[in-house]
């Protein structure tokens, strides 16, 4: 599996599109492809390398999905969109934990996630012949934190991130939507101080102006507060105690930070 990150926006959203693509085939899908001027150029320059099979959206906003229909026009062939039912110009919106592949080797298992947008749905890649596991999140996990419930309650959150995701497999890496690390690291500091976790987390972002696809769902569950809502820790800072209201809780705390 290769894996070219193209930044988008950078010094405003920070958002990230993703071309993944199997190595034995050459088969390929582009995520999130929102800013056509800064993809367009990628993608004419594997045209010849690489044969794009999908565009694939992890929820509905412009800055996801947004770019969908000026990179259809851009190809010399139709080829699928495949995401939530919101997405612009889609055509496919799989069922939760269904599968597609990526050329011979890469499979692909859809987990809906909504609560930022109910759409939501992170795509976790496995490649079968190098044992790489990864998973596309757009904006449900960011490294260090979580998207903003602008369609959801605490309780999906939990389930988005408590229950689907943190059933991965530990090794898998983490490619959010955004680069909003340092961001997220200010926070965690704020509320988790003493954690080493948080403390190497708050070493990278600092050395680091990238961070996505270096680190994993081991990890966040380490330095990121929106994964330990069931510690003691997290409900002494928030006051809550189960853990859909402490998911809440650190959600209305960071976004007043």
């Amino acid at each position: 599996m290769h894996i070219q990150s193209i930044p988008m926006w950078v010094g405003s959203s920070n958002n990230y599109a993703y071309l993944v693509s199997d190595d034995e085939t050459k088969d390929a899908v582009i995520i999130d492809p929102a800013n056509p001027p800064e993809v367009t150029p990628v993608l004419s320059s594997v045209a010849k390398s690489l044969n794009l099979t999908a565009i694939v959206n992890t929820h509905h906003h412009w800055d996801h999905a947004g770019g969908n229909k000026k990179i259809l026009e851009s190809l010399p062939s139709p080829i699928p969109i495949i995401g939530g039912k919101d997405c612009e110009g889609v055509t496919k919106t799989p069922a939760h934990k269904s599968h597609f592949k990526i050329g011979k080797n890469i499979d692909v298992t859809a987990l809906h996630t909504p609560c930022h947008t109910q759409d939501s749905i992170c795509w976790f890649m496995e490649d079968k012949t190098s044992n790489e596991r990864v998973v596309f999140t757009g904006d449900t996990l960011f490294i260090g934190g979580c998207g903003k419930f602008f369609e959801g309650t605490g309780e999906e959150m939990e389930k988005a991130l408590n229950v689907v995701l943190a059933a991965l497999p530990d090794d898998t890496k983490v490619f959010p939507g955004h680069e909003y690390t340092k961001s997220n690291v200010k926070f965690l500091k704020a509320v988790a101080a003493d954690s080493q976790a948080v403390q190497a987390l708050d070493s990278f972002a600092n050395s680091n102006q990238q961070t996505q696809g270096k680190f994993t769902i081991k990890q966040e569950k380490e330095h990121n507060v929106f994964m330990r809502t069931n510690t003691d820790e997290m409900r002494k800072v928030t006051g809550e105690t189960e853990p859909s209201k402490v998911m809440a809780k650190l959600r209305e705390m960071k976004n007043a930070s």
